[in-house]
C-alpha cells in the first residue's frame, strides 16, 4: 500500500498504530506508511439521555430522568489515547459508548440512592445530583472521558407506585390545615391580646405606684445592679425559652398525630385498592373529625398556656423591678462608703507624705550644716597654720587652750585629790650659789648631771613620806634627817 496523507476534521483526531508505532499515536494530520492503520476518533461530547430506575432505602421504586453531556478531554493526552483505545473497535455511530456511559450512570445511581431515603433524596436534589456526577466521573476516567453538563430532571413515580402523587396530596392538605390553624391562631392572639393590654394598664399603674413610693431611696442604690439585673434577665429569658419550649412540644406533638394519621390513611389506601374510593371518603371523614378535634384542643391547651405564661412574665418583671431598687439602695450606700474610705486613704496618705517630705528637708538641711560647718572649720585650721608657719605642736597646744583642754584638766585633777589631804614637798636643788664641781655662775657641763642627783633624795624622802616605800639598796638609803 503506498503511503497516504491523512487529514482530520475539526472535531476529530487520527488514531495511528502499526509500524514504527509502540502503542498508539494520536495526530490531526500525518502520513499513513505502509504496515501502519489508522481510524478517525470523533472527539465533539454527545448527549446521553437516560431515565434511570432506582429504589430508595425505604424500598419504595422512583424514575430518575437524566441527561448527561459526555466526551473525551481533549487537553489530556493520556485520556485522548484512553479514549481513542476505547473506540478504536468500533463504529463511530455505534452504541457502544452508550451502553457502556448508561450502565456506569444506571449502577451508581441505584448505589447512590440505595442509601439515602426518598426524603433525602427529594430534598437535596442538588447534592444528590453532585454525588452522581462524582461517582460517575470517578469511573469514566479510566476511559479517558469527561462529563461536561449533568441535568437531572424532577423525580418521577414509577407506573403502579403513586409515592410522589400522594405526597402532593398530604401537601395540599397540610397547607390547608395550616391555613385553618393559622385562622384560629389569629383569633386567639386577639383575644390575649386585649387580655395582655388590660393586663399590662394594670401593671403600669402598680408601677408608678412603686416608683412613687421608692423615689426617695432610688439615689441610695447603683450597687450590685448590673450582677442582679443579669441574672434576672438570665431568669426570664430561660422562662420564655421554656415557654416556647412547650409551645414547640404542642405543636409538635399535634404535627406528629397529623402525621402519624396521614401515614395510617396512605397505608389504608396502598393496602386496599380494591376499595379505594370508600376508604378515601371515610377517612376524609374521619381527618375533618380529628382536625376539629384537635384544632379545638389546641385553642384551649395553647390559651391556656399562653396566659399562664403572661402571668409568670408579669411576676417575674415585677420582682425584678423590686430587686433592681433594692439594689440600686445597696450600691449607692456601698458607693458612698467607698468613696469616703478612698477620701481618708488619700488624706492620710498626703499627711504622711507632707511629714516624710519635711523629715527628709530637714535631714538634707542638717548634713548641708554639718558640710558647711566642717568646710569653716577646715578653714579655721589651716589658717591658723599658716599663721603659724605649720608649727602643728603649736597648733595643738592653741586650740587645747583655746578649747579649754587644760582648765578641765586642773578642774579634774582637783576633784580628783579633794579630800585626801596630800603632804607637799617643795624642794630645790640647792645648787643656785656653787655648783657640782665647785664651779660657780652657769656651773659648766655637769651642772644638769648634778642638779639631777640633788633632786634623788627630797623625791625618796617624798615618796616615802606618802606612800610608805623604801627605795632599793642598791639606789642608796634614807636618812633621818630631822634627828641629823
Amino acid at each position: 500500500m503506498a503511503p497516504r496523507y491523512v487529514v482530520a476534521g475539526p472535531s476529530e483526531y487520527i488514531a495511528i498504530t502499526g509500524w514504527k508505532i509502540r502503542d498508539i499515536k494520536l495526530a490531526k494530520k500525518a502520513f499513513i506508511l505502509p504496515g501502519q492503520r489508522y481510524v478517525r476518533v470523533d472527539v465533539s461530547p454527545v448527549n446521553y439521555t437516560f431515565q434511570v430506575q432506582a429504589m430508595s432505602a425505604e424500598k419504595l421504586p422512583f424514575l430518575l430522568p437524566a441527561v448527561f453531556t459526555i466526551g473525551p478531554k481533549v487537553d489530556d493526552d493520556p485520556s485522548l489515547v484512553l479514549y481513542a483505545k476505547l473506540m478504536s473497535p468500533h463504529d463511530m455511530d455505534s452504541n457502544h459508548v452508550n451502553e457502556l456511559v448508561q450502565g456506569i450512570i444506571e449502577g451508581e445511581t441505584r448505589v447512590l440512592a440505595a442509601s439515602m431515603t426518598m426524603e433525602e433524596i427529594f430534598k437535596g436534589t442538588k447534592e444528590f445530583k453532585q454525588e452522581v456526577f462524582d461517582k460517575v466521573q470517578l469511573e469514566l476516567n479510566q476511559f479517558g472521558l469527561k462529563i461536561y453538563n449533568a441535568n437531572v430532571k424532577q423525580l418521577v413515580d414509577v407506573p403502579g407506585h403513586e409515592y410522589f402523587s400522594y405526597l402532593g396530596q398530604k401537601t395540599q392538605m397540610d397547607a390547608a390545615n395550616q391555613a385553618k390553624i393559622d385562622v384560629s391562631e389569629a383569633r386567639m392572639k386577639g383575644e390575649i391580646g386585649a387580655k395582655l393590654r388590660e393586663g399590662q394598664t394594670t401593671q403600669n399603674a402598680a408601677k408608678i405606684d412603686a416608683e412613687t413610693k421608692i423615689i426617695a431611696t432610688q439615689r441610695h442604690g447603683d450597687g450590685k445592679k448590673e450582677e442582679i439585673k443579669v441574672h434576672s434577665e438570665v431568669k426570664i429569658f430561660e422562662n420564655q425559652k421554656e415557654a416556647d419550649v412547650a409551645k414547640a412540644n404542642a405543636e409538635l406533638m399535634a404535627q406528629k398525630a397529623g402525621w402519624a394519621q396521614s401515614a395510617q390513611l396512605a397505608e389504608v389506601e396502598a393496602l386496599k385498592a380494591v376499595a379505594l374510593r370508600e376508604a378515601e371518603l371515610q377517612s376524609e371523614v374521619e381527618k375533618k373529625n380529628a382536625i376539629s378535634r384537635t384544632e379545638k384542643l389546641r385553642a384551649e391547651f395553647l390559651s391556656k398556656a399562653t396566659v399562664e405564661y403572661d402571668i409568670k412574665v408579669q411576676e417575674a418583671n415585677r420582682n425584678l423591678y423590686n430587686n433592681q431598687k433594692e439594689a440600686d439602695a445597696i450600691l449607692y450606700k456601698k458607693q458612698k462608703q467607698a468613696e469616703a474610705t478612698k477620701a481618708e486613704a488619700e488624706a492620710t496618705f498626703y499627711s504622711r507624705q507632707q511629714q516624710a517630705d519635711a523629715e527628709v528637708y530637714a535631714k538634707k538641711k542638717e548634713a548641708e550644716g554639718i558640710v558647711a560647718l566642717a568646710e569653716a572649720q577646715g578653714f579655721y585650721v589651716s589658717t591658723l597654720l599658716k599663721s603659724l608657719d605649720g608649727n602643728y605642736s603649736a597648733l595643738r597646744d592653741y586650740m587645747m587652750i583655746n578649747s579649754g583642754v587644760y582648765q578641765e584638766m586642773a578642774k579634774i585633777n582637783a576633784k580628783a585629790v579633794q579630800g585626801l589631804k596630800p603632804k607637799i614637798s617643795v624642794w630645790s636643788s640647792g645648787l643656785g650659789g656653787t655648783g657640782l664641781g665647785g664651779g660657780s655662775g652657769s656651773g659648766g657641763s655637769m651642772k644638769d648631771v648634778a642638779e639631777v642627783y640633788s633632786m634623788l633624795p627630797p623625791l625618796m624622802k617624798t615618796v616615802h613620806d606618802q606612800t610608805g616605800m623604801l627605795p632599793p639598796t642598791w639606789l642608796g638609803t634614807l636618812t633621818d634627817t630631822d634627828t641629823a
